[in-house]
């Protein structure tokens, strides 16, 4: 975690609960358009997604864990290609529960299921 997180950011990591790690790694790769690097410690197997200097996270195999309807919502930053980000939700097994839509000023977001059926959000400042 960067000390730029640290100071400036409430929340700094998110551990995303996934049943497939492989699949799970596929979708957000595509989706987010970023590295998600496949790491191993001792005899656990996760992912990280990429991050610099923002916040962080990974995804961790836990099925049990994994929840579609309620609970928190992640939003996500696809700055710039939120309709490209949207194309690949479906085509990588996610499903699309609220299409794109405005927040106002606080720009676009649609709601979806990932590849493992956790809601989040996909959110850019303009509808592209």
């Amino acid at each position: 975690m960067s000390d730029f997180n640290t100071e400036h950011n409430k929340v700094v990591w998110l551990d995303i609960p996934v049943v497939d790690l492989d699949r799970a790694v596929a979708f957000y790769r595509a989706v987010l358009d970023c590295d998600v690097a496949i790491e191993t410690f001792g005899e656990m197997r996760f992912a990280i997604i990429a991050h610099d200097q923002g916040n962080g996270g990974c995804l961790i195999t836990n099925p049990d864990e994994v929840a579609a309807d309620r609970g928190m919502l992640v939003y996500f930053n696809v700055d710039g290609r939120l309709q490209e980000a949207v194309g690949k939700v479906t085509e990588l097994g996610g499903e699309i529960t609220q299409p794109v839509h405005s927040l106002g000023p606080h720009g676009f977001r649609a709601v979806v299921r990932d590849s493992e059926g956790n809601r989040l959000a996909i959110h850019a400042h303009t509808e592209t």
